[in-house]
């Protein structure tokens, strides 16, 4: 070869070889990923911010492609920009080391087809506490890979998270899963967020009672726990400080010795187990291909002790340890079903950590409360289970919010970081509440209790949800459903007057005025009215006199 050609062989390899590094910087630099924006956090999704208008399959439904065909059509027309969707380790994994799949790769093609984005569910080693998605080679080894006992010694249907054996086979389908993901999709990114685990939880005692545990539970407690508690000690959850500091805030001993004899004791033990164990497969998956990722709870019951629910999963009142034990987490998640929406919402918000709601119930108390959400918690994602058994999707009323959200999913990202987004919930036991935004006070009240007549007043009330965004100092955007919005001027000695009301829609993010929403429908010009059922999205211009 001779000196030029040689030369301009080398110069292509370098290239090449350039060209490749640059390609592989700019995927990683586009892939999704979660980005701190002043006080608020925002998923990425093509370096756009993101807001998860989602839905989650019901649990068999994404092993079927035939089922599925029929379906894909109705979560188009439902507005979801997002599918929470299982992949399942005993189809992916029927013998080991031998993985299939086809059915993810189903799944994908179909979600890119229709364009929707996809959050994956890896039901592996736990799926709400137990173990059934576990494959017939791990769930017959019983030996290689053990189980859980309650404190008879009865095996559970939980593989034990003290167990190696268990713990190398979920990281490796779980790896596995993650390799094969970003070889056919980090082009497209059609897949932006992982679920690792699902619901995890100890039944029917707060902990396991084999060989390992036991040990495990009469050592002292590992030193990055100490560290975290001793580090965090000002901002630690009020429940952690509590249970630490009534046993005298000790920095060394074993469990029962540092936080106590009795079940919260054994639940938070368990949790440190649970959380170190899903940690090592948050690492795993993220050293192959760096998604966000999330681990969910079935929440706690009120009142109940640990054992009697699914316990030392990721609940609020032990995050704390989830935390500590599981660094490489990035959101801790709350399946919402139960009543007090707020109270729980509130409680997991805590400490800078992100709302994303990975399930919740469906209706129109639901699509209240995703308004409530996205305004009130600058939430990341929000996902009615089930969401394929809407029974009329054109008119669901999640099909109507999460059109009138998608719209303005733009402004609400826009204008999150500098808190001029607000949400709010008014349930039963609610009459109003009060917010400062711009020039004006807004009050918000329930839709029926501005009626007068006697059946509006003893009728029950659905909650009333909106979310409101700050355009300017007198102008706003409102959707909202059973509510109604007056404000009232921070200047001393003015009225706030209604310049005028329009009903409308975003095409490309650009508004297109509608309906021009005065008399009978703006109360003569005296307030901002969202009537129940309706979700459609009204631009406010105020005026003072």
């Amino acid at each position: 070869m001779n000196f030029l050609l040689k030369r301009q062989t080398i110069i292509t390899v370098v290239f090449i070889t350039l060209f490749h590094f640059r390609m592989e910087a700019q995927l990683s630099s586009n892939m999704p990923k979660l980005v701190k924006v002043q006080n608020t956090v925002q998923l990425m999704v093509e370096n756009k911010p993101f807001l998860v208008f989602g839905g989650e399959l019901g649990n068999s439904n994404a092993s079927s492609n035939a089922y599925m065909r029929r379906i894909w059509p109705k979560l188009k027309q439902m507005n979801l920009n997002t599918v929470f969707a299982p992949v399942y380790w005993e189809l992916v994994e029927p013998q080991e080391d031998k993985f299939d799949f086809s059915s993810l790769d189903t799944l994908i093609a179909n979600a890119r087809q229709n364009q929707i984005k996809l959050v994956l569910l890896w039901f592996g080693a736990w799926k709400n506490s137990m173990s059934s998605y576990a494959p017939p080679w791990v769930k017959t080894a019983t030996a290689r890979f053990p189980r859980a006992l309650d404190k008879n010694s009865v095996p559970q249907e939980i593989l034990t998270p003290f167990n190696k054996n268990n713990l190398t086979a979920d990281v490796k389908a779980f790896a596995a899963m993650m390799d094969h993901i970003k070889r056919t999709d980090e082009k497209d990114q059609t897949v932006i967020t992982i679920q690792v685990e699902n619901e995890i939880g100890m039944l029917p005692d707060a902990r396991t009672y084999d060989k390992e545990a036991n040990d495990a539970f009469r050592k002292p407690i590992p030193k990055e726990l100490i560290g975290y508690l001793v580090r965090n000690k000002q901002t630690l959850l009020p429940e952690t400080k509590q249970i630490w500091e009534s046993n005298g805030s000790k920095t060394s001993g074993n469990w029962e010795e540092v936080f106590g004899k009795g079940p919260a004791a054994d639940e938070i033990f368990m949790a440190w187990h649970y959380a170190a164990f899903t940690n090592e497969m948050v690492k795993a998956g993220k050293s192959i291909y760096a998604l966000p990722m999330y681990v969910n709870a079935a929440l706690n019951r009120p009142g109940w002790l640990p054992g009697a629910y699914p316990s030392a999963g990721p609940l609020p009142h032990i995050l704390d340890f989830w935390k500590a034990a599981a660094p490489q987490m990035d959101i801790f998640s709350p399946d919402i079903y139960f009543p007090d929406f707020k109270h729980w919402a509130d409680l997991y918000t805590r400490n800078q950590n992100p709302l994303f709601i990975p399930e919740t119930g469906s209706g129109a108390n639901a699509a209240a409360k995703a308004l409530f959400a996205f305004g009130n918690y600058n939430c990341l994602g929000y996902s009615p289970f089930s969401i394929e058994s809407a029974f009329n999707p054109e008119t669901d009323p999640m099909t109507k919010v999460y059109d009138a959200l998608r719209q303005v999913s733009h402004l609400i990202t826009k204008y999150q970081p500098s808190g001029n987004v607000k949400g709010f919930l008014l349930e039963s036991d609610s009459s109003q509440a009060d917010v400062l935004l711009g020039d004006f006070t807004l009050t918000i009240k329930h839709e029926l209790s501005t009626r007068r007549t006697p059946s509006a007043r003893d009728t029950i009330r659905p909650a009333g949800g909106v979310l409101i965004i700050a355009v300017a100092s007198d102008e706003y955007y409102i959707i909202g459903t059973s509510i109604v919005t007056t404000f009232t001027p921070l200047a001393k000695n003015k009225r706030a007057g209604l310049l005028f009301v329009d009903e409308g829609v975003f095409e490309n993010e650009q508004w297109i005025p509608g309906r021009r929403m005065n008399g009978d429908q703006n109360h003569q010009g005296r307030h901002v009215r969202s009537p129940q059922g309706q979700y459609s999205i009204q631009r406010v211009k105020l005026y003072t006199y």
